[in-house]
């Protein structure tokens, strides 16, 4: 076990997350962090205004690391606390989807190998996605994966990464492309497409790989769009995204940029995180070194 003498530690968690996972083992990692010699602040909110007070609280109280115990709307939650401070976010995985810790290879299914990271202390500065005073850390969506992603939100069955297939085939008898209006670093342009990505990671959807390649310390996002296809063709495009091989599609396109504008009719409400976050027409930023990371 490594040693963390002097580390103070705010242990966040949520027993709703992955329905019911979110306290799986929570009691021995917190045991395994103390016996490390980590100072260790248990933090339960009842609602997520409560939890999130509670972070700003442990922040300012002096925790040099917030460990959050749950998927990626929790982790998404601790980073609108984190943002811009010197204090570390780390993932103990225990959610539906788990797209931060897949793309910042955190173990998955191993409570205490996720805790060790935590204890090895190895900090990065990673960029993380803003819009207004709102920050995102994976993907934003915002066509087909977006009303995906509302649908799964929705749902109480299945449960882990089936959730999400099973809700793009909900949504896709009665979908139609959509007309977006986009400024990339100021160059304009209109597209019928399916979607279009905001990657800041690689990951969605629970291990969709739709932003493969995307770097999270270049200062640039990595913008997919997905052009118009017919339901067959989109039927066929989404098992590629799970191994990265959509990128081989002639509808697919990537362009990198630090601020992308987007427009949209008919309007889709964004999601980001696995999160509902913004109606369109919305602007989002790039901004490097915004988040330390445990890796």
């Amino acid at each position: 076990m490594t040693s963390a003498a002097g580390r103070r530690i705010a242990f966040l968690s949520n027993p709703a997350s992955g329905a019911g996972e979110g306290h799986v083992g929570r009691d021995r990692v917190i045991a395994h962090l103390r016996a490390a010699g980590a100072e260790v602040t248990d933090v339960v909110g009842h609602d997520p205004a409560e939890s999130l007070t509670l972070v700003h609280k442990a922040i300012a109280d002096g925790v040099d690391t917030v460990v959050v115990s749950g998927g990626d709307g929790l982790i998404h939650l601790a980073v609108q606390a984190l943002a811009g401070t010197q204090v570390a976010l780390g993932i103990l995985p225990a959610g539906t989807g788990n797209d931060a810790a897949r793309a910042l290879e955190i173990p998955l299914g191993d409570p205490i190998a996720a805790a060790e990271v935590v204890l090895r202390d190895r900090r990065r500065a990673i960029d993380l996605g803003r819009s207004g005073d709102v920050w995102f850390l994976t993907v934003l969506a915002t066509g087909f994966d977006a009303l995906a992603a509302r649908r799964g939100g929705e749902m109480t069955w299945p449960t882990g990464p089936l959730r999400y297939t099973v809700a793009v085939a909900a949504e896709l008898p009665r979908f139609r492309p959509l007309h977006y209006t986009l400024s990339l670093d100021g160059v304009e342009r209109t597209v019928e497409a399916m979607l279009v990505s905001v990657a800041n990671l690689d990951h969605f959807g629970g291990g969709m790989k739709i932003g493969v390649g995307a770097s999270f310390d270049d200062g640039l996002f990595d913008v997919i769009i997905v052009k118009k296809l017919t339901r067959l063709q989109l039927v066929r495009f989404f098992p590629t995204v799970k191994t990265g091989a959509h990128v081989h599609n002639p509808a697919y396109e990537r362009v990198r940029a630090r601020t992308v504008s987007i427009a949209i009719t008919p309007p889709v409400t964004s999601y980001a995180d696995g999160e509902r976050f913004a109606d369109v027409p919305l602007t989002v930023e790039c901004v490097p070194g915004a988040l330390t990371v445990l890796h």
